[in-house]
């Protein structure tokens, strides 16, 4: 990226306000909102200048809290795990808490390591998405960002295909069980110089900030089309 990118959170191009982001929750109709998953679900990332030190989940979780006061919060997520893990230590968890909106981001972790299977990430992830789903809750997820683009990136480029690939399940899974779905892929976002953590692998919090927007557009959006069937 040749241009200027680097904002704070005040100027952000990509950030909704905050009373922006409430507006478009209103209505929210959901009162217990589940995280599972990875360190993605998790929020974890190097904090950015001019940001504040916040995940995109507890983001979201705040300004659903803003519409809906009482609103509980559980976010299992825990950095390493796998879709197995995910599925053996957080699941029944997040179900006991019988949320009626829940995020499902996992599987990267599967594949960073030796012989990672894409068809046993397939069939865990579509046990998660059917299990959140069988309890009535409304499922959302998002995609992994194409950020192999930059040049800091180059030594992850190895992993660009078999993310892409976990991208094709979840597409498929949200289709299935009518999840709330951001497609980050391709998203502007994944070309600034200051989005990776010095992992190459977590976005910075400034990335959350803008997923946290995105998050609530989708969800605006799942709003409007609830009350227009309605």
């Amino acid at each position: 990226m040749t241009h200027n990118d680097i904002h704070t959170e005040a100027d952000d191009p990509m950030l909704l306000a905050p009373d922006a982001a409430r507006e478009l929750l209103e209505g929210a109709p959901w009162r217990r909102f589940a995280v599972l998953g990875d360190s993605i679900a998790r929020g974890v990332g190097d904090p950015s200048p001019g940001y504040e030190a916040a995940g995109w989940s507890d983001r979201l979780a705040a300004l659903l809290t803003s519409v809906q006061p009482g609103l509980a919060y559980l976010n299992t997520g825990r950095v390493g795990a796998t879709t197995a893990q995910v599925r053996d230590e957080q699941l029944q968890r997040v179900l006991d808490f019988e949320p009626d909106l829940v995020h499902v981001s996992c599987g990267g972790n599967d594949l960073f390591l030796p012989g990672g299977d894409i068809d046993r990430v397939r069939a865990n992830l579509d046990g998660l998405f059917a299990a959140v789903s069988r309890g009535g809750a409304q499922v959302m997820t998002f995609t992994v960002a194409d950020v192999w683009e930059v040049e800091r990136m180059a030594a992850m480029r190895p992993m660009r295909e078999r993310m892409a690939a976990l991208n094709d399940i979840v597409h498929e899974l949200a289709a299935r069980y009518d999840a709330v779905l951001v497609d980050f892929w391709e998203h502007p976002l994944r070309l600034r110089s200051q989005l990776m953590s010095a992992d190459l692998i977590h976005f910075t919090t400034s990335g959350h900030a803008v997923v946290a927007t995105e998050m609530v557009r989708a969800l605006s959006a799942r709003i409007l089309a609830d009350t227009a069937a309605h």
